[in-house]
């Protein structure tokens, strides 16, 4: 007994002086940091100790890796509000590798297996041809590649190793899907206050750098952006989750959830309309008739289309709401050949297939856009504006890396249709339908804007896509659930 309480003793004693060193070295490292930093260290010092715990649980388990992911994520369009530089995307990069590390530091706990997945496959045969793409003779600048090769496939193909291989719980969905709703619900409010009361000095300096303003003021309207990276990536998420608000208010069974997602459906429109991007509404009209196709409720799809005729008429035909700039834009994205802006991606598209005749593979990862931009602004590829992610790829990647892409994508848009048909629990067939069709409505958006290659849209397709092609782990048959309830009770006898 003596023995015993002397090793508690000795134990506690061992902690306390333990604790008290860290304690000590944090205090004069934080120190260290105010004297040398000011402001900036006082901040470093309060998150070290967040950052350190967040890497520590990320270790132990990768499903939290992949959550810290998602946040980080909408997280990455607060940067402008920072004065100092913070490398997001770097962050994200080891975020992933941390979490991959995690992986295998849990692997008995793993369901390897799945990783023959034919999803996965089709993201690991797009991954392999980015790689390829490293040696293409073409490329002007080689390490430009590291830049774009990460949108391109390396954060889908680490994604999908974590999202297939851990052991995802329905309860891990539900935080997904509520924390995602949530973002783009603060999104929207943010938005709304851009519009109605005003910017903040850091948004009108990002305004005013570069070409945002060209881009984000037209005819005296301001086109929000929220805390996303542009207007037309807020405006496609805005869509997205107005396709997944809408979608749970037919599949919600009680009034009071149908109501709740009615008014989250409203708030998510209205930030779509003020984000003036026109293409976004494809979002919707993409995403909304294929949750029907889905269901194969053609009589609900019959009536859809009966009602928005007249709406899509209204818009092409009539002046009504000319007056109100968000309906003029809607109506604008209905008649691409009378805008100058249209047709002057049509004329560089045109460019483009002079120059990409004979590159089968393209100009190189890299070559195009803000990297191009960057590191080769005299290539030709960097002269002429994609203006849409595929037209990116295609550059890029040449017209065998944008077959592919496509395959891919139409594969993945394939199988996620054949596994949700094949569910019986209606729970994992509602969130399913959400996310299968907010990707079908993100990929049609694609042809017009690089959103697919652009944070949180990425992260959201990323993981969803996988989860939908293995969404049978989460599948419980209602009828046998409800024999497995009655079994247990009467096993257990009378209450």
């Amino acid at each position: 007994m003596a023995q015993s309480t002397y090793l508690l003793t000795n134990q506690s004693s061992n902690r306390f002086w333990l604790y008290s060193l860290a304690g000590g070295l944090y205090t004069i490292g934080a120190g260290y940091l105010i004297s040398k930093l000011g402001g900036t260290g006082a901040i470093l010092s309060i998150l070290a100790p967040v950052v350190l715990t967040m890497l520590i649980m990320v270790l132990l388990d990768p499903r939290f890796g992949l959550f810290l992911y998602l946040q980080l994520s909408f997280v990455v369009g607060f940067v402008r509000f920072v004065q100092i530089d913070v490398p997001v995307g770097l962050l994200i990069d080891g975020l992933l590798a941390l979490t991959l590390v995690s992986l295998f530091i849990n692997g008995q706990r793993m369901a390897w297996h799945r990783l023959r997945s034919p999803a996965f496959i089709l993201i690991v045969i797009w991954f392999l041809y980015t790689i390829i793409e490293l040696f293409n003779p073409e490329a002007p600048y080689q390490p430009a590649w590291f830049y774009h090769v990460r949108p391109f496939s390396l954060h889908w193909f680490m994604a999908a190793c974590i999202a297939l291989v851990a052991p995802i719980t329905r309860k891990d969905i539900s935080i997904m899907v509520n924390s995602w709703l949530a973002w783009s619900f603060l999104a929207a409010l943010w938005a709304f206050k851009q519009q109605y009361i005003g910017l903040a000095p850091a948004e009108v300096v990002w305004l005013n750098s570069g070409f945002n303003a060209k881009t984000h003021l037209l005819f005296g309207q301001l086109r929000c952006f929220s805390f996303y990276s542009d207007a037309a990536q807020f405006g496609a998420e805005m869509a997205g989750v107005t396709v997944v608000a809408v979608i749970r208010v037919f599949e919600e069974k009680k009034l009071l959830y149908k109501l709740g997602f009615l008014f989250l459906a409203l708030v998510y429109f209205w930030g779509y309309a003020v984000s003036g991007t026109r293409s976004a509404l494809f979002v919707m009209l993409a995403g909304f008739p294929f949750y029907l196709l889905l269901k194969r409720d053609f009589l609900k799809l019959l009536i859809g289309m009966i009602l928005a005729v007249p709406l899509v008429l209204l818009l092409l035909y009539t002046s009504v709401g000319s007056s109100n700039y968000q309906v003029q834009r809607m109506r604008s994205a209905l008649t691409p050949m009378n805008d100058p802006s249209f047709l002057l991606r049509l004329q560089n598209q045109e460019k483009l297939a002079l120059y990409l005749k004979d590159l089968p593979f393209g100009a190189g990862i890299g070559t195009s856009a803000d990297a191009g931009s960057r590191f080769t602004p005299q290539h030709w590829a960097a002269q002429i504006p994609p203006d849409s992610w595929y037209v990116e790829v295609w550059i890029e990647t040449g017209r065998v890396g944008l077959t592919l892409y496509i395959l891919m994508l139409l594969g993945l848009i394939g199988i996620g249709v054949y596994r949700v048909w094949q569910l019986k629990d209606p729970w994992v067939i509602k969130i399913m339908y959400a996310f299968l069709a907010e990707f079908v409505g993100i990929a049609v958006m694609g042809y017009s804007n690089p959103v697919l290659s652009q944070f949180p849209t990425t992260s959201v397709v990323f993981i969803s896509t996988l989860l939908i092609a293995t969404c049978y782990r989460w599948d419980v048959n209602p009828a046998t659930a409800a024999l497995s309830t009655e079994q247990k009770r009467l096993s257990h006898g009378p209450l």
